[in-house]
């Protein structure tokens, strides 16, 4: 499981935990009475130790609220980075970063019009008529690079031939 959404899972489920919080025993009933007197609130009238409870509730509730915020911006952020990595090789969207990734199946060569499956679910077709004849690999590595204009290009892990590809899915 990834980290942020992990931490989110977390968050979310310990919710109705820290919910209960609010209905917590009070202080005197948390702590034991040695932790109780040595932090000097054995000296605390009945109305200072209920408003005391009441303002570590509400802070218990806004930092359980803070949290919970926190997570799913991150979540949220994250989600926007994979649609990015998703879109990466389409025109007008995504990175411009190069693509490693392995063929779904075995790579028997370009040729025009040749369709890629990738192992990370991204479709790549040949546009241009370059060959590379007598080719069977199993899974082989690409390497999927931008060049300028929007045009990309795919090379197979140890041939130098590359081809020009564009994204369809």
């Amino acid at each position: 499981m990834r980290p942020i959404p992990a931490l989110l899972l977390a968050t979310l489920l310990a919710l109705p935990a820290l919910a209960g919080a609010q209905d917590a025993p009070p202080l005197q009933q948390a702590m034991s009475a040695e932790e109780f007197k040595a932090a000097g609130l054995d000296k605390l009238s009945a109305e200072e130790l209920a408003r005391l409870n009441a303002w570590l509730d509400r802070r218990v509730e806004q930092q359980t609220s803070a949290a919970v915020a926190a997570a799913v911006e991150e979540a949220r952020e994250e989600g926007r980075q994979e649609v990015v990595e998703k879109n990466r090789g389409f025109f007008h969207f995504g990175s411009q970063e190069p693509i490693e990734a392995s063929i779904a199946g075995e790579f028997t060569g370009f040729g025009s019009r040749k369709r890629y499956t990738l192992d990370n679910g991204q479709v790549w077709v040949q546009t241009d008529a370059t060959s590379l004849n007598g080719v069977r690999k199993t899974r082989p590595k690409v390497y999927i690079k931008p060049g300028v204009m929007g045009v990309w290009y795919m090379r197979i892990d140890g041939y130098n031939t590359q081809a020009k590809v564009q994204r369809v899915e």
